[in-house]
């Protein structure tokens, strides 16, 4: 966590639906309204993770391709 609450949370190498899994965690954790950035591998990872956090009512705020993985940011809800 930075300074203002803010998370990182690298999970390359994370299969579904453990990445899932760790980001809801770490997600609970937070406060409504600071931000977590995840790295996630390309394919289920970024296809999955994006939709269940929408689901959880949380919003997805940037994606960005990073090489072979993708930076996502959510603002949590």
């Amino acid at each position: 966590m930075d300074t203002k609450g803010n998370g990182f949370l690298d999970l390359r190498g994370v299969a579904c639906p453990m990445n899932w899994v760790r980001t809801k965690m770490v997600l609970e954790e937070m406060e409504i309204g600071q931000k977590l950035e995840v790295v996630l591998d390309d394919g289920e990872p970024i296809r999955n993770v994006p939709r269940s956090l929408k689901d959880e009512g949380h919003k997805l705020l940037k994606v960005t391709p990073d090489g072979s993985c993708f930076r996502i940011v959510i603002e949590r809800g």
